[in-house]
């Protein structure tokens, strides 16, 4: 059965940063998949837009999936935030990486999540939704492409990008929570952190274009 990236949109009080998203509608938000953050550590990075950052801390301090928050670095309505999660919280990724998934993309709609993900098989792929089923998430199907598997073809990455994610892949570092630190996969290519982070943002862009037939 071939291989398959899918598109789906999925919905949940208890998904992270859902009470958050709701208060300030402004914000837009991606998880920041290529920071050396200590995989054990429980914190997470993300991006934020945001109009209003005290709208958007207004609604993280009542914000039930959120333990705890940093705002590490602020640039005008950019900013990058660590949160640490409660254990209320619900996560749709673990079960991506226990199904041999990849999520290529993640980021929100209004309060809800698109992901963009590959799956080894269509079977795999539902096992998405009974997952959802299972914990009453509201999951809709948006796209789904055959496609054979990211790292047997080389859907336009170089050979460097390419040996960068299956080194990773294999490492953990795509796991939740990580296995392996972006640290650990620049050590192994014998690269710098922020070479081996490029090598990664823009393997996993060039992934996404191609599964979804765009050129650019």
């Amino acid at each position: 059965m071939s291989d398959v990236t899918a598109v789906f949109r999925v919905q949940h009080p208890d998904l992270v940063l859902t009470q958050t998203l709701a208060h300030d509608q402004t914000a837009t938000v991606e998880p920041i998949s290529e920071a050396g953050t200590d995989p054990h550590s429980g914190k997470y990075l993300y991006h934020i837009h945001s109009e209003s950052f005290e709208q958007f801390e207004a609604g993280l301090q009542n914000d039930h999936t959120i333990a705890d928050y940093e705002q590490v670095l602020r640039t005008d309505d950019e900013a990058i935030y660590s949160f640490e999660y409660t254990n209320q919280s619900q996560l749709f990724s673990p079960v991506i990486s226990i199904s041999n998934g990849v999520a290529l993309e993640i980021k929100n709609d209004g309060a809800a999540w698109i992901m963009t993900v590959w799956m080894p098989s269509r079977e795999q792929l539902s096992r998405l939704w009974e997952f959802a089923s299972e914990n009453d998430i509201e999951i809709e199907l948006q796209r789904v492409n055959g496609y054979a598997s990211p790292l047997e073809t080389d859907a336009g990455l170089t050979t460097s990008q390419r040996e960068a994610l299956l080194l990773a892949l294999k490492a953990g570092y795509f796991e939740e929570p990580r296995e392996a630190s972006l640290r650990d996969v620049a050590a192994e290519l014998g690269i710098s952190q922020p070479a081996a982070g490029g090598l990664l943002r823009r393997g996993i862009k060039r992934l996404i274009l191609s599964s979804l037939s765009i050129d650019r």
